[in-house]
């Protein structure tokens, strides 16, 4: 019986047609390594102290010096750096002659707000609306909010997606990243903002699972993997770009602004793009299949083949199990196989996506300039995609994968022991780190996209990227553990991306193998 790859192979899986398809979606992911990059600069923290002009009575106080007033009002850390969160109960003028030992001098909270150092960041959340201090975790929990949104909408368009088609939950996506991206810049309390960002994340994840399912879904087997390649490229592209743009636009609301304005240009766009003609088949919905192979046919150049073949010839490719049926996250456990691939798919989706994220959402923790680091991290991403485009059909899927998690979690655990006064050195290692688990990142979308049939695989992707990005809202809170030893959050990263290399061995190795079609294809090749 013809298979689906056949009719593929014959109007070319890998032509002018899959370039345009890759090039309609290159604008509108570029939005994803804005949108889940972002806290780096809108969460950022400036330094900063408490605002003590209360002590401005018009006396002593006043006519002193802005050094002075900090030497009088601020108690000093054991780095011999102004405390962030505490002030002088009183001025302590006599610190002025005699700078001795401030610990014993009665201290309290900010009273009055802060003071903060606008040179990195015009303006932040932080800076918005006081998150610092005692507020600190609320800052923090703003990457956990947009990705709980993410790991929501995985789940959630996920699934619809295989119910309704590619084409019109990409649209729908779209559609909620702009509408809530751009009202996350005008959020006037951060209620409003947390409530923004939840649902900007919503979509954004829509965005990100279903252009690579559409696009592997158009693509030849064995130039699969060389198109999700290159689609990554963006996300390296995008995020070495939001450094630069970050730099430019260093004010928050406008930041977001920028950061949402790509898809825009894609809701335009959407229009030409085609739908999935595998998932239409898999629907039994043969005319609307025939009509998009024959615009791929046309555009590369084998028109003839599809003259040949008949509408009616489409519906012999594919037998369903119960064409009547619906499918949903539940078939992703009612039998074994199945089972066991989701289980063991999900669990490496969330370590690799908390490792990747723990070094991703820390460039501030290394101490080099935030924008410059952003810069570096999306840079040294390039080279692993180019070795796992040259290698990933050469080696296998297995390989790559474990080989890429192991080495990060290799680079983690060796970043704890570099002190912490070789900065450039802890950079270079993190980002040396970031660059295995990136190859491991890019891999593993390709490689749960060839474990799922037809019938389920936007599902089984949406439920993996669900997993992941519940491991993403856990790294921020993973990073709080810096205040019992600052290398703990490091080495929770490390055993975590170890851990989850060497689950992937209990996974099948997919390398120029069909995609499976329907759930007894899974069950029958096991």
């Amino acid at each position: 019986m013809m298979k689906f790859d056949d009719v593929l192979a014959e109007v070319k899986g890998f032509g002018p047609f899959q370039y345009r398809l890759m090039l309609a979606l290159v604008t509108p992911r570029l939005v994803l390594p804005f949108q889940f990059l972002l806290n780096n600069f809108i969460a950022f923290i400036p330094s900063h102290h408490c605002n003590i002009s209360a002590f401005d009575d018009g006396g002593v106080f006043r006519d002193l010096s802005s050094e002075e007033r900090l030497v009088v009002g601020i108690p000093l850390e054991d780095d011999g750096s102004l405390s962030s969160c505490q002030m002088f109960a009183e001025p302590q003028y006599h610190l002025l002659v005699n700078s001795s030992n401030t610990t014993v001098l009665p201290r309290v909270l900010c009273q009055n707000g802060w003071v903060y150092d606008n040179y990195t960041m015009k303006s932040s959340l932080a800076t918005e609306w006081d998150l610092v201090c005692e507020r600190k975790r609320v800052n923090k929990s703003t990457a956990t909010i947009f990705f709980l949104g993410v790991m929501f909408g995985a789940a959630i368009l996920g699934s619809l997606s295989d119910r309704f088609g590619r084409k019109p939950m990409l649209l729908v996506s779209y559609l909620i990243t702009s509408i809530f991206g751009f009202g996350s810049a005008l959020s006037t309390n951060f209620a409003m903002f947390a409530v923004m960002r939840f649902f900007t994340g919503f979509g954004a994840s829509g965005v990100s699972i279903i252009s690579v399912v559409l696009c592997i879904e158009w693509a030849d087997i064995k130039r699969r993997s060389s198109l999700l390649i290159l689609l990554s490229m963006d996300w390296s592209f995008g995020s070495s770009l939001l450094g630069a743009l970050a730099y430019l636009v260093n004010d928050w609301r406008y930041l977001i602004a920028v950061a949402t304005s790509p898809i825009l240009p894609a809701i335009i766009s959407w229009w030409w793009l085609p739908e999935s003609a595998r998932w239409l088949v898999s629907q039994r919905k043969v005319n609307p299949a025939y009509f998009y192979l024959s615009k791929c046919a046309k555009v590369n150049r084998r028109k003839q083949f599809m003259d040949d073949l008949k509408p009616e010839d489409l519906s012999k490719i594919i037998v369903l199990e119960n064409e009547n049926r619906k499918y949903s996250l539940l078939d992703l456990l009612r039998t074994p196989v199945m089972r066991r691939r989701t289980l063991i798919a999900g669990t490496v989706w969330f370590g690799v996506a908390c490792s990747y994220y723990g070094i991703s959402l820390n460039i501030a923790g290394f101490g080099v300039n935030i924008f410059i680091t952003q810069l570096i991290y999306g840079v040294s991403e390039v080279p692993a995609k180019i070795f796992c485009l040259f290698s990933i059909n050469k080696l296998g899927r297995k390989p790559n994968q474990i080989g890429g998690l192991l080495l990060t979690g290799l680079c983690l655990f060796c970043n704890i022991l570099i002190p912490p006064d070789m900065a450039a050195w802890q950079t270079a290692m993190a980002a040396l780190g970031k660059m295995f688990s990136e190859g491991a990142f890019t891999v593993l979308y390709l490689y749960t996209t060839e474990l799922y049939p037809t019938v389920l695989r936007q599902n089984g992707f949406g439920c993996c990227s669900f997993l992941a990005r519940l491991g993403v809202a856990v790294s921020p809170l993973v990073a709080l553990l810096e205040d019992v030893w600052v290398g703990l959050p490091r080495l929770v990263y490390s055993m975590m991306a170890a851990g989850v290399g060497l689950l992937t061995f209990l996974l099948p190795e997919t390398n120029n193998a069909r995609l499976p079609e329907t759930i007894q294809d899974v069950e029958q090749r096991n």
